[in-house]
């Protein structure tokens, strides 16, 4: 069993190095399958258990991770970028960055441009808070334990927006889930850029009652992709919105607690705080 664990992991590796050297060229499944000695149904079952997604979804983010350079760093055109990635044309690019990144590639590289955003500190029961609106709801919220470097990550998702500093109504029913009145939680409006995978897993983790936790395995399970548990895991670390998508409420199979965007310590303190609050809801 280990020899042949090891030939597997030897063969999806010769895998990815191929893709990551050939994504310009677009390979098809049966062209990397081909390249690694194995039938395209095999290889797709396989590289999906090891890597956690497909051949076809690793190529489309190592494609828009490259376009997303493209865009940003050179100001190529929507025209150049689509051609330097390898694909047939813009549509194809727009289709690609809808899919993978929740936005369309040009308001990739408008950064945030026309939109305005709301910003302000509040503090919580775990340290201070920075919560940003735009007009169709919450856009993001951190814990804020430094709070220019917290500003200065939110301006890094949405580099040419314009921001004021100043508390709105939706700040304020979002701040709400913090001092137990869950009455305004249907009130919570939430505007997020994000990718179909990625709005699953965090709809998954909305569904996980509080003061109860689950596992990576268990919300991969949920959403129908068993063998995607590496992938849910850089979704809940994606999850730009803390504490309303409760992604503290994901613990190893193990049981240990696991990393924490925002330190394990607040997470293990969050943990109890809820615990202990559904307690109370319960002898009342």
């Amino acid at each position: 069993m280990e020899a042949q664990a090891e030939t597997n992991y030897s063969r999806i590796a010769a895998a990815i190095s191929y893709i990551n050297t050939n994504f310009k060229t677009q390979p098809s499944l049966e062209e990397v399958a081909e390249r690694i000695n194995l039938s395209p149904f095999h290889f797709q079952r396989l590289f999906t258990e090891w890597a956690g997604v497909s051949p076809k979804k690793f190529l489309q983010y190592l494609t828009v991770q490259y376009a997303k350079k493209m865009l940003q760093d050179q100001q190529a055109t929507l025209f150049e970028t689509a051609y330097e990635a390898g694909l047939s044309g813009t549509s194809r690019l727009h289709d690609l960055f809808v899919a993978v990144e929740g936005m369309t590639p040009g308001e990739y590289k408008n950064g945030g441009e026309n939109l305005t955003i709301h910003y302000s500190f509040a503090e919580s029961p775990f340290g201070n808070v920075l919560v940003a609106s735009t007009p169709k709801g919450i856009c993001y919220l951190a814990f804020a334990d430094e709070e220019q470097v917290a500003f200065t990550k939110l301006q890094a998702k949405f580099p040419k927006a314009t921001y004021t500093q100043i508390v709105d109504l939706a700040q304020q029913n979002a701040l709400y889930i913090f001092t137990h009145d869950w009455s305004k939680l249907n009130q919570i409006k939430l505007h997020l850029k994000a990718t179909d995978f990625q709005l699953k897993v965090w709809e998954a983790l909305l569904k996980i009652p509080t003061g109860q936790l689950t596992t990576y395995g268990k919300i991969a399970r949920q959403i129908n992709l068993p063998n995607a548990s590496r992938a849910v895991g850089t979704a809940i670390g994606d999850n730009p919105v803390a504490f309303l998508i409760p992604c503290h409420r994901i613990i190893q199979s193990t049981g240990v607690l696991g990393g924490y965007h925002w330190g394990t310590v607040r997470k293990s303190a969050i943990i109890g705080w809820e615990a202990a609050s559904r307690e109370v809801t319960k002898q009342n």
